[in-house]
């Protein structure tokens, strides 16, 4: 009862990351969703600055602090092993959710692009950058990286068995190419107001330093495999001058 208990859990979680997903496009682009980074209740400015910087804020400590060795140690202590990937897209479903659910437009505009080229060119970098995030998530292990391989694992009552690293396809043209792509659409807006602005310019930040507490944990595990992939390929973007180090 206990394997199918852990694969219920690991599938369900995953099911709603899926739907989450697909509200963060539409929550991102101002599309379909009743409520966006656009369109939800009113507030002052001041009164949105404290609740948004806040609700990105929770965001940032739980995908920051769940993803470092430390805490994974420590959590499981309380929960299987196998779970331990299925309990953090958990965690990231629930403060996504809120964040969607809370979160307080500043509809001041800082840009527009009116010219119809202009605006079909951001919208199809938008959705670009969409598309990158989703694929390279496929050129890792996307199973695993969302918890489904370690529940399959237990299901079948055998060890798991990490995939491992592998510089695939985008992988070998930047080394966050699912962090580059969700910069790409967070910024690609034809229409950039001050909540959506604050929204990419807080989501940027912290990527900017996730990848970093993400490498030097990728070092403490990989070596000098991963040194020797750091001083090859870009970070988070495919241009170097020439004869630059990547960082």
């Amino acid at each position: 009862m206990a394997r199918f208990l852990a694969l219920a859990y690991g599938v369900l979680n995953y099911l709603v990351f899926l739907v989450v997903f697909l509200y963060a496009v539409g929550f991102v682009g101002d599309l379909v969703v009743p409520r966006s980074v656009d369109r939800g209740p009113h507030a002052s400015t001041g009164a949105a600055l404290v609740v948004d910087v806040l609700l990105l804020g929770l965001f940032a400590v739980q995908h920051s602090v769940m993803a470092r060795p430390a805490f994974k140690r420590w959590l499981t202590r309380a929960v299987p092993v196998d779970l331990e990937r299925s309990t953090y897209v958990l965690a990231s479903n629930i403060v996504l959710a809120l964040l969607f659910w809370q979160w307080r437009p500043i509809p001041t505009i800082i840009w527009e692009v009116t010219a119809p080229a202009g605006r079909a060119a951001l919208w199809a970098l938008f959705w670009i950058g969409w598309v990158i995030a989703l694929a390279a998530t496929f050129m890792v292990s996307h199973v695993e990286l969302f918890g489904l391989r370690q529940v399959y694992s237990a299901w079948r009552a055998q060890p798991f068995t990490p995939v491992g690293f592998r510089a695939k396809l985008l992988y070998r043209l930047v080394r966050h190419p699912l962090m580059l792509g969700f910069v790409i659409a967070f910024w690609a807006a034809p229409t950039m107001t001050a909540g959506h602005l604050l929204f990419a310019v807080a989501t940027t930040g912290y990527i900017l330093i996730a990848v970093q507490l993400e490498e030097r944990d990728l070092v403490g595990v990989l070596g000098e495999d991963y040194q020797q992939y750091r001083r090859r390929v870009p970070m988070l973007f495919p241009l170097r001058r020439p004869g630059a180090e990547p960082r």
